[in-house]
């Protein structure tokens, strides 16, 4: 699974937020939450920054590639 999916999926989760929960504080589609974290679809730039400020973290840090947990 692609970094972004764990990351994203791990701060959800981490906050104890469902799907429908960040989808309301980001205003990015349920569905599109769900494709992310499933790593079937890459977002644009304004849906990362969306979704990085529901949860409170950067955009780099949700792209973040290395092996240490962001959350």
């Amino acid at each position: 699974m692609d970094r972004l999916a764990v990351n994203v999926r791990a701060l959800r989760e981490a906050k104890g937020w469902s799907q429908a929960e960040l989808s309301e504080r980001s205003k990015v589609p349920q569905s599109s939450i769900h494709y992310i974290e499933a790593g079937s679809r890459r977002p644009r730039i304004d849906t990362l920054q969306s979704l990085a400020t529901a949860l409170g973290v950067t955009v780099a840090e949700l792209l973040d590639e290395s092996d240490g947990h962001v959350a």
